[in-house]
């Protein structure tokens, strides 16, 4: 079982359930810890949430058992590991393989390959927590929480824009612009279920960028991402003009490269567990190398 210590700092009373949502618990893991077989306990005596601390309390919380995902079919193909502690898990995802299984990919995921990985680790922990996804032939960095409580506070981060990801991209064109940021709401597009566009009533999503390198008709840029919706980086692009190179749904005339030319070369969060940032690096993969 997976455990947590902490000490009542505070001079001032306060509720149990505080001190555990400033350490990242949310109200839905309090409702898996009291109905599924965790606990929390205080000074060596199980309590409630509602329980009353006081300076110097020793607070113990022991996560229920998370069984396994029955659904998802473990992958026993290889990994490339850039990360990992008892907590999180990063892994350099090549273009080509999705991250989540679906009905076409359902036997070779990310995810499929990170089950199997735990299941050859025999790890106590064995449901599958994805935190961070990237489409299917966007290459780079994908976050894996080893247990619902990593995964509670990753969230938390990434509601915050406090997890950070930086993606290297070939955008086709001349940009003029050494930096900007992108403010445009992305929806879906009418009658296609795959497909996304700037839209009134889209959600507002956040690009921001630098210009590397400029050619006649290629520019090379780093992108930071403020907002994750689905396609941000290749709907933004092709809707101010210069959409990504080999970007079959938003550059379709464009076979310069095989996939879109987008990769996740960093990642960076914390890990409070151990109180450190945390920063991952993946070098770009040799067909957009190459290309550059």
């Amino acid at each position: 079982m997976t455990e947590f210590n902490w000490t009542m700092q505070d001079h001032e009373p306060m509720k149990l359930r505080t001190l555990l949502m400033r350490h990242g618990v949310t109200r839905t893991l309090l409702k898996a810890i009291k109905f599924h077989g965790g606990k929390i306990i205080v000074n060596n005596k199980e309590r409630y949430a509602n329980f009353i601390l006081k300076k110097d309390d020793k607070v113990k919380l022991v996560l229920p058992p998370e069984p396994s995902n029955d659904y998802v079919r473990a992958s026993y193909n290889k990994i490339e590991i850039v990360y990992e502690d008892e907590h999180f898990l990063v892994i350099n995802k090549p273009a080509g393989l999705a991250s989540v299984p679906s009905r076409i990919y359902s036997e070779d995921s990310l995810v499929n390959r990170v089950k199997g990985y735990y299941l050859q680790q025999n790890y106590s922990n064995q449901k599958v927590h994805i935190v961070t996804r990237l489409d299917k032939d966007t290459s780079g960095l994908v976050l894996f929480a080893k247990h619902h409580l990593a995964h509670s506070v990753l969230d938390k981060q990434l509601k915050d824009h406090r997890l950070s990801k930086m993606y290297m991209a070939l955008a086709s064109g001349r940009i003029g612009y050494n930096h900007c940021q992108i403010n445009l709401p992305i929806g879906r597009l009418k009658d296609s279920f795959v497909k996304r566009t700037v839209r009134d009533d889209g959600k507002m999503s956040k690009t921001e960028f630098w210009t590397i390198k400029r050619h006649k008709d290629v520019t090379l840029v780093r992108v930071k991402l403020l907002t994750g919706r689905t396609h941000q980086i290749r709907v933004h692009f092709d809707y101010i003009g210069h959409p990504l190179l080999g970007d079959w749904l938003y550059n379709p005339k464009d076979k310069r490269l095989n996939r879109q030319a987008l990769h996740c070369y960093e990642l960076k969060f914390h890990n409070p567990f151990d109180n450190k940032i945390v920063v991952c690096h993946a070098d770009l993969p040799s067909d957009i190398s190459n290309l550059i």
